[in-house]
């Protein structure tokens, strides 16, 4: 993936370096508060408030991470290209009336866009990372691990739940949590401030939380 493939939405090398270079830099910073503190401090208004965002979101999401043995094997695949699953986004939308940045902040936050294939720790399956009774119940007839077809009965299953008018409680029945509920919505609110950040977040990679450490799954 030296230069990237435009024909497969491949985004170009440095683009990935910089996105990783930039989320390992978040990653920190969320286990790092003092020093987040004064680097926001030294950042333009608008900068230090993206940043303030992603780090809330990050450390809300790793304080429900549980760290696992360094043996244990986790199944990783490429993601299907950024323009490809923003199509089954806005389908979505449309359909559902559940706005497409929430649904690709779920999927980021779930398997980062598909990437991780293993089931949860939890038994929840696919790239919107459903339980089996609730895709049963929502989605749909159709294949729990076929990305559109995730990302439809993660729509149906918000709209069912309170989505649009109310995407907290929607996106509680979703995962039981105040801080993935806050993550999702700073996530998404990152997306609607500009769309560029779905192409950002669209090149992070999968970390997992080990008992020795942090382990890096993909990229480069």
């Amino acid at each position: 993936m030296k230069d990237g493939d435009p024909s497969r939405g491949e985004p170009p090398e440095e683009v990935v370096l910089r996105a990783l270079y930039e989320q390992r830099i978040y990653r920190f910073a969320a286990r790092n508060a003092g020093v987040a503190e004064r680097a926001f401090k030294r950042l333009p208004p608008e900068s230090a408030r993206a940043a303030k965002d992603n780090v809330k979101a990050i450390r809300g999401l790793l304080a429900l991470a549980r760290p696992v043995k360094p043996s244990q094997v986790f199944k990783v695949q490429d993601p299907l290209p950024a323009g490809r699953l923003l199509g089954y986004f806005k389908k979505a939308e449309r359909r559902f009336g559940v706005e497409w940045e929430v649904l690709a902040a779920v999927m980021f936050a779930e398997t980062k866009f598909g990437r991780v294939k293993s089931n949860s720790y939890a038994g929840a399956q696919g790239p919107m990372q459903f339980m089996p009774a609730t895709w049963r119940a929502y989605g749909m007839g159709g294949d729990i691990q076929d990305p559109q077809d995730a990302i439809m009965g993660a729509a149906n299953y918000l709209r069912a739940t309170g989505a649009p008018q109310n995407y907290q409680r929607a996106l509680h029945a979703y995962n039981p949590s105040q801080a993935y509920v806050d993550a999702i919505l700073l996530h998404a609110g990152q997306i609607k401030r500009d769309p560029r950040n779905y192409y950002a977040y669209y090149a992070w990679q999968v970390f997992v939380l080990t008992t020795e450490g942090e382990r890096r799954l993909t990229g480069p």
